[in-house]
């Protein structure tokens, strides 16, 4: 990856990441209700984003604990600047 790649990688806050975290696991949705959940995140903080690709990405980080590493580097791929 390129530096200038790199400066364009969006960093989400922990607080908001803990935030997403505990609404997810709190509310135990299966993996289309947590798409809608993670793009509703996305697109509140400006960002666009595939349904498609979000469901994929919700299980993605189910599989993964929901660790904030984990929900970090996977909203990183899927955040579409608009």
């Amino acid at each position: 990856m390129t530096t200038m790649a790199l400066n364009r990688v969006e960093k989400f806050s922990e607080a908001d990441l803990a935030g997403l975290r505990q609404e997810l696991l709190n509310a135990h949705l299966d993996s289309w209700q947590a798409g809608d959940v993670i793009s509703s995140y996305l697109s509140a903080r400006g960002y666009g984003v595939s349904s498609h690709a979000a469901r994929s990405t919700a299980s993605r980080m189910e599989s993964a604990g929901y660790s904030v590493k984990s929900m970090q580097e996977e909203l990183e791929k899927l955040a579409l600047v608009m």
